[in-house]
């Protein structure tokens, strides 16, 4: 990520220590429900980073082809290897393989659930590169004004339905396309928005989004996707240097957030092995051992597997030449 955007690599780093934090630790009696809050704002700040980069992509050039080609290379190699030996482990029927691999499996009928559970996020993460891709490639730059409205649209289809929280694409992706307008506004560079991101605590705008990410939120839970956009852009238009702009350019941040994607991937088929059998007392013991090979694991494909999925990418998509340029 361009060092401009170092701050969002720490709160990429949050977001999958809170997503892991909330699949495998307790977080408190159940009653509270902390754990699904906690992993929601893991998730939601996930998605808007993701909205923030995709736009920055193809706001610099609109040419889709080599950017599904990178998209697709940076995804689908773990995912699919991931899947395949999941699917195959728990001997899963020969039509589940399908709506998994091509990304489809969270719409109706559901087709994620135990050991691919997790593979939902993916899921709309994908549908987004497509659907952006074709308003890119239809509209050119003229699609950019069209992600607002759609987020808005979204927000508004699951205040209708009454629908607080899903995985299904249609109602969880104005998280992605929040962030997509927070690129729009970043690129815009008028004073009176830094202005009045710089404005605002991002603790206050954490503690909100706690509360919109959980439950019981209420009429916060629709308000969740520009919460969190709000909360990641009071740091990343305020160049004032703070503790907490220090913790979210780290090192140690922006090593998590390096193997972010991995470790999501991994560790949510290995919470059905193993690792994760017996009683609660002894998952719990195991929690170290757990942890210890989801990072292994998670540093081994990042820099070992994907990386060469990622470089290829790259090589085949430098021929490209963008039609604006």
């Amino acid at each position: 990520m361009n060092s401009r955007f170092s701050s969002l690599d720490g709160w990429r780093g949050i977001a999958i220590l809170f997503v892991l934090a909330g699949h495998l630790l307790p977080l408190g009696p159940k009653v509270w429900e902390m754990n699904a809050a906690i992993a929601t704002t893991g998730m939601v700040i996930f998605f808007n980073l993701s909205g923030f980069l995709i736009t920055n992509i193809l706001l610099r050039d609109q040419n889709v082809m080599p950017f599904l080609i990178r998209r697709l290379m940076r995804i689908v190699p773990l995912a699919w290897l991931v899947l395949c030996v999941t699917l195959f482990g728990i001997a899963a029927k020969w039509e589940l393989y399908l709506p998994h691999l091509f990304f489809y499996a969270n719409w109706e009928p559901m087709a994620v659930s135990g050991p691919t559970s997790h593979f939902w996020s993916l899921c709309v993460e994908m549908q987004f590169y497509f659907a952006i891709a074709a308003l890119v490639l239809i509209f050119k730059k003229k699609a950019f004004y069209i992600l607002p409205l759609l987020c808005v649209a979204i927000t508004l289809y699951r205040w209708h339905n009454n629908v607080g929280i899903a995985i299904n694409t249609y109602y969880r992706v104005d998280e992605i396309l929040a962030g997509c307008i927070l690129s729009l506004l970043y690129n815009g560079s008028k004073e009176f928005v830094r202005r009045f991101f710089c404005s605002l605590n991002p603790i206050i705008m954490f503690l909100l989004l706690l509360v919109s990410a959980h439950p019981l939120g209420g009429f916060f839970m629709y308000l969740r996707p520009y919460i969190s956009m709000i909360m990641i852009g009071s740091t990343l238009f305020n160049e004032q240097v703070s503790w907490l702009g220090r913790l979210l350019k780290s090192r140690f941040l922006f090593y998590i957030a390096s193997i972010s994607y991995a470790l999501y991937v991994i560790h949510g088929g290995l919470r059905y092995t193993w690792l994760a059998e017996g009683d609660t007392m002894v998952r719990y013991l195991k929690r170290p051992l757990f942890f210890v090979t989801t990072f292994l694991l998670a540093h081994i494909s990042t820099f070992y597997y994907e990386k060469k999925w990622i470089d290829f990418g790259k090589k085949i998509t430098a021929h490209f030449v963008s039609p604006t340029k």
